[in-house]
């Protein structure tokens, strides 16, 4: 006989009065939802860029900008180990070609092997070679370019995403695409101008020493002397109308990395919008030492390559915290604080590919998708009662609780709906009632064979179990796959 045990029943109900519970605030409006109380459940689906709106960035990054970079650190430490063991040398630079490397000239060439020993071990993943007169290579090995490339893109995506975070926008879609790219979906968002503007920006922060040694004019002549650089100022203008020209030096003293915080703020004496920082206790304890050692001198905060200011250090800054100050609107503050307690990208993104979806277009989705999923509904419905009567209307209505069980789970784990998952619960009406056909038509032949009504249904149940769990089987390992595989 069939036999149905209580804590069966219990937990069977249980399960769908929270799937109805969970369902119910998708059939309020937002605002009405937002009022619910905290203890009831209140969150809706989450719509994804195809429903909602919103936009699609296709970034690259530009690994070979990280590259350089590295390169060009590497010339300072070989400028600054040669300069140390005092070796002559001439014609240090990155070399030309395809090459990751760099290469020196030794002028007295009885030093060359002491300069090899100090140079061997200066930079791990690098071949050091000797060759005439007094030239020595450092080049970085396939491997070590390989993973420095994939470590960027890899710093990129947690970038990105940690920008995109901070401005609100709920369930992004963040992730890489190929060797080189990333993809953004960003579902809802108001104002796609300043994501660009947030994403496209490096905001790489770094403090060097202004220098005072040298002549600017000179250096604007093009007479530029090694371990110096020149920079123009973010928003100061000379008397040409031209971006104000700084000479500072290449070591960075502070990095940006150390930042462990940035706010925007107002400066107390003029009232302008400032940009707030804080280091770590590594940041610092090095910029109290750098800020103790030149009071007194000029001390450039840069910026994407740019100057934002250059103030004189009148006593040392032991606190670890300081403040940006420049021609600033409150958006922008705003911006740049964000950016800097993001992180620096540790390469330039470039978009390759932009689309917008507009919210009237989610909404005809929306509706074409409820549309096919009544259709579908009614058509299994009217089905399943001309076919199997009184059991019919019984699948019909576990087919209801069914969908309110995939809405109230979608709602619960604030997955995101898209067109495909649209698409995915009209083939669930189709397919939920399967089960229901195999026990019915099970029954059917039980019955035929002579076997009572109540007998026929134990026998349906009981034989048709063993397919179901096949066919439900095969329907999880397929799930599976396309949750580890796709996108």
């Amino acid at each position: 006989m069939i036999y149905f045990a209580k804590w069966k029943i219990v937990l069977i109900l249980g399960i769908c009065v929270l799937g109805l519970a969970f369902a119910a605030p998708n059939f309020l409006s937002s605002r009405v939802a937002g009022f619910l109380p905290d203890w009831l459940p209140h969150k809706q689906v989450s719509l994804g860029l195809d429903l909602q709106g919103g936009s699609h960035l296709l970034l690259s990054v530009e690994t070979n900008a990280v590259i350089r970079e590295n390169l060009e650190a590497m010339v300072e430490g070989v400028r600054a180990e040669l300069r140390k063991a005092r070796i002559r040398y001439r014609e240090l630079g990155i070399m030309a070609g395809d090459l990751a490397g760099v290469n020196v000239t030794i002028l007295n060439t009885e030093e060359q092997d002491q300069a090899y020993e100090l140079l061997r071990n200066l930079e791990p993943g690098t071949v050091v070679q000797t060759g005439d007169a007094g030239r020595i290579t450092m080049v970085m090995n396939e491997k070590t370019v390989l993973e420095r490339k994939r470590s960027a893109i890899q710093q990129s995506i947690e970038i990105v995403r940690r920008r995109v975070d901070e401005t609100g926008v709920r369930e992004p879609t963040i992730q890489s695409q190929g060797d080189d790219r990333i993809l953004v979906q960003l579902p809802g968002i108001d104002d796609p101008e300043r994501i660009k503007r947030l994403l496209g920006k490096t905001a790489k922060m770094a403090f060097h020493l202004v220098d005072t040694e040298n002549s600017l004019s000179d250096a604007i002549g093009g007479r530029i002397p090694p371990g110096s650089k020149l920079m123009e100022s973010a928003d100061e203008i000379d008397a040409s109308g031209q971006p104000r020209k700084y000479l500072i030096r290449k070591q960075v003293m502070v990095s940006g990395e150390t930042l462990v915080d940035s706010q925007p703020s107002f400066d107390r004496r003029t009232n302008q919008p400032i940009v707030t920082f804080r280091f770590d206790t590594r940041g610092a304890k090095k910029f109290g030492a750098v800020t103790s050692k030149n009071v007194n001198r000029p001390f450039a905060i840069v910026l994407d390559g740019k100057v934002i200011s250059a103030p004189v250090i009148r006593e040392p800054i032991l606190g670890g915290t300081g403040q940006i100050s420049g021609s600033f609107s409150v958006q922008e503050a705003q911006d740049l604080a964000l950016l800097l307690r993001a992180g620096a990208l540790p390469a330039p993104l470039a978009i390759l590919e932009e689309r917008s979806v507009g919210p009237g277009l989610g909404a005809d989705s929306i509706s074409s998708g409820k549309i096919a999923s009544l259709i579908g509904l009614i058509a299994v419905i009217v089905f399943m009662g001309i076919a199997y009567g009184l059991f019919g209307v019984m699948a019909d209505v576990a087919l209801t609780i069914n969908i309110f069980l995939i809405l109230g789970a979608l709602s619960a784990m604030q997955a995101t709906l898209t067109l495909p998952g649209i698409a995915g619960i009209v083939l669930t009406i189709g397919m939920a009632v399967d089960a229901n056909v195999l026990v019915f038509e099970r029954i059917r032949e039980e019955t035929r064979i002579g076997r009572t009504a109540m007998s026929a249904v134990d026998a349906g149940y009981s034989r048709a179990f063993k397919t179901i769990i096949d066919a439900n089987v095969t329907t999880l390992i397929a799930a599976v796959l396309l949750y580890l595989l796709g996108s």
